[in-house]
């Protein structure tokens, strides 16, 4: 499996996990800032929360490592959680900001 092809089936597991207070994932809502794969199919996702006192904070990283582990071939994964740059709408998929009807 390339690269790529790994980066592609990460985000479709990651597309599985929601915010249990929005009906949309967390792919969408722009909450995945950064997918790296490094050699022997490591993972890395750098990702942020909607605010630092979301409720669902320690849920939604290990789900979403727990997503990426399922992943046949994935050797391991690392899921840094950052608030910088803040979270904002603005980072939605139009999906998402239809889903949610700020378009």
């Amino acid at each position: 499996m390339t690269d790529q092809e790994l980066k592609d089936k990460v985000i479709e597991a990651i597309k599985k996990v929601y915010d249990p207070e929005i009906p949309v994932d967390v792919y969408e809502l722009g909450l995945i800032y950064d997918i790296k794969i490094f050699p022997v199919n490591n993972v890395y996702v750098l990702m942020t929360l909607t605010s630092p006192s979301c409720p669902s904070a320690e849920s939604i990283p290990v789900e979403v490592e727990q997503k990426i582990r399922e992943i046949e071939g994935v050797s391991d994964v690392s899921v840094e959680l950052t608030f910088d740059p803040p979270y904002a709408t603005d980072m939605m998929s139009e999906v998402a900001q239809l889903e949610l009807g700020f378009m």
